[in-house]
């Protein structure tokens, strides 16, 4: 289950937090599954570059932030502060759970009118996959920005979107038999 561009802006139109607009921003841009949200730390941000700790046998690596990514965590961070520690605290300072952030995501996509199936935050991650699927990205390109050691593991995220679907239609409106 993935978030439809539309439904990605909606989203995003609704986070008034700081915190929360740069964290589901970069889950997203980065295809990140929740637990790893909260593996990262101040330190893993460097000028316009991220390190990500991925998990379930992906491969954990650096990336360049995209301008959206960096803006939304600068952002946060002008509020953050400077202090070593989780890149997204919860109140009492430790990291930001996979729990907390599903219930935000939920809650945010109850207040954007987001569908309830839609609401987790895996399918952030599945979004992002469709994404880079309806710009072009190959099945290799989209692996490696998911951190995926398998291709295997890759397509299980490319979901056929009703935009590639219109495309594939028109770019077969004459096809011929004989």
């Amino acid at each position: 289950m993935y978030l439809e561009n539309d439904e990605i802006r909606a989203l995003f139109r609704v986070i008034s937090s700081k915190r929360d607009r740069a964290a589901l921003m970069i889950a997203l841009k980065r295809g990140l599954r929740a637990h790893e949200v909260g593996l990262l730390t101040l330190a893993d941000f460097q000028r316009d570059r991220l390190f990500v700790r991925r998990g379930k046998g992906s491969i954990s690596q650096e990336y360049s932030l995209t301008a959206e990514e960096l803006h939304a965590l600068r952002m946060w961070l002008k509020i953050r502060g400077q202090a070593p520690g989780p890149l997204f605290p919860s109140r009492n300072h430790r990291p930001i759970s996979r729990r907390r952030l599903d219930e935000l995501m939920k809650r945010y996509c109850e207040a954007a009118g987001i569908r309830r199936e839609k609401a987790h935050m895996h399918a952030l991650k599945h979004s992002c996959a469709v994404a880079l699927a309806e710009s072009g990205e190959s099945a290799e390109a989209i692996k490696e920005w998911c951190g995926h050691r398998r291709i295997t593991s890759t397509q299980r995220y490319l979901h056929f979107s009703k935009k590639r679907r219109e495309e594939m239609a028109e770019r077969q409106k004459y096809w011929r038999v004989t």
